[in-house]
């Protein structure tokens, strides 16, 4: 039995809900035509960005969709699957259902969709905002004249210059008028002599009045709350074709279009995100998963592939004398669930507004305060400010307190089961 039937769903839901109902059904019976692929398009586009149709909120519109389409999928081809024109996101979907506790389908292993996540055929280019924003606006603008009836007009690349040639025979009749006035004008006068002396004196430099000196920029105190810290949604992880170690991961964390080192995926705002959990954490539980991202570290080149982010992991601490191999367990920092891409988070206590960028030449921000992050007996993810010596002057009472890391909506973050763990 599934373990949502005590949830309860708005208006705007439980319309949603009969509606993608309705939708499984058309599924079901337009198998193979061409109103089938019309639907499939939509349906794949729809959970680019989701977890279940509802966005987080498992439904029996979840089940009925698996139910309508797990056996036509069951048969597809890779190219169908993950191809340029497959829709990964719906198998991706149908999977979550089919292992997930929620739902509690009793699927054998022979009747379950089969899924590998290393069989992606087409990985969609990324989109340069920027450039993408200027293509839109130039739309725009053409639209808008093609709109009001105006006569197209095309650039003048001439820079203003035009050749004596193409003047009209009135242009030239009117700069042979103007050019005799002036030579009247410069004889009754009595100036027509100096002019082109004039014109060959150079004109004096003004002296430049010097530039006010800025203000030396008030250095911000020391504070984990300098650290940008958001719920990501991992949209697509892969491993790094060149790196064993190594996850390139696809993540919406709020970023307006046009923002620098983004680009668009699936209609959405994202950053590519190395991060070496590759043996650490299963490829699979990274797809489509909530995370806290660190979005103000300077973006760095990881053999080859830039990455402008970092996902916060918990693992053991080590004794004192023990050497970090790397070797695990590591278990990712994990928002609430209905927690939106992009919602900031912050440690209780230590709320502020963080830095653009951590330059490191302005100070180890990072390097100083994480230190601070652990995770409780209860698997919450805290900053005990006991750790951070720095974030007292010298004469100061040391700074004391644990502060526990949440969203703005007030959820608290956790791990799976790691206590007294180190956070990074």
């Amino acid at each position: 039995m599934s373990s949502f039937t005590n949830l309860t769903y708005s208006e705007t839901e439980q319309a949603e809900i009969n509606q993608w109902l309705t939708t499984s059904d058309r599924l079901k019976s337009t198998a193979g035509s061409g109103d089938q692929k019309s639907l499939l398009d939509t349906l794949n586009a729809h959970l680019a960005s989701r977890t279940t149709l509802l966005g987080a909120k498992p439904s029996k519109a979840d089940i009925a969709l698996y139910e309508s389409l797990a056996p036509q999928v069951f048969s597809w081809t890779a190219e169908q699957r993950t191809g340029e024109h497959g829709h990964p996101n719906i198998v991706r979907h149908l999977d979550f259902v089919q292992n997930s506790p929620v739902f509690a389908l009793a699927v054998g292993a022979d009747k379950k969709v089969k899924v590998d996540p290393e069989e992606i055929l087409y990985v969609k280019p990324p989109v340069d905002a920027k450039a993408e924003k200027e293509r839109l606006k130039k739309e725009k603008a053409a639209a808008a004249a093609a709109a009001a009836g105006g006569e197209t007009v095309l650039a003048d690349r001439t820079n203003g210059k035009k050749d004596k040639k193409d003047k009209s025979v009135g242009e030239k009749v009117a700069d042979k008028v103007a050019e005799v006035k002036g030579a009247v004008v410069a004889a009754v006068s009595g100036e027509g002599s100096a002019q082109p002396e004039q014109q060959q004196k150079k004109k004096e430099k003004k002296e430049k009045a010097p530039k006010p000196q800025k203000a030396p920029a008030v250095a911000a105190l020391l504070s984990p709350s300098l650290i940008d810290l958001r719920v990501g949604h991992i949209l697509k992880a892969i491993k790094h074709p060149e790196a064993d170690s190594l996850f390139v991961s696809t993540i919406a964390m709020g970023d307006k279009a046009g923002t620098d080192d983004t680009s668009e995926y699936e209609g959405q705002v994202v950053r590519t995100v190395c991060s070496g959990l590759n043996g650490l954490v299963p490829l699979e539980e990274m797809q489509g998963r909530k995370v806290v991202v660190v979005c103000n570290l300077k973006p760095v080149k990881m053999r080859g592939v830039k990455s402008c982010a970092m996902v916060l992991a918990a693992s053991p601490r080590l004794k004192e004398g023990e050497e970090d191999h790397h070797a695990g367990p590591v278990e990712l920092v994990t928002p609430p669930a209905d927690a939106p891409a992009g919602e900031r988070v912050y440690f209780e206590g230590w709320k502020g507004e963080p830095e653009g960028v951590l330059n490191p030449k302005k100070g180890r921000v990072w390097e100083t305060i994480q230190p601070g992050f652990k995770t409780t007996s209860d698997y919450e993810v805290v900053f005990d400010a006991g750790v951070v010596k720095e974030l007292s002057k010298d004469g100061e009472e040391p700074r004391t307190g644990v502060g526990k890391l949440v969203t703005t909506s007030g959820g608290v973050c956790k791990v799976k089961s790691l206590v007294d763990g180190i956070v990074r």
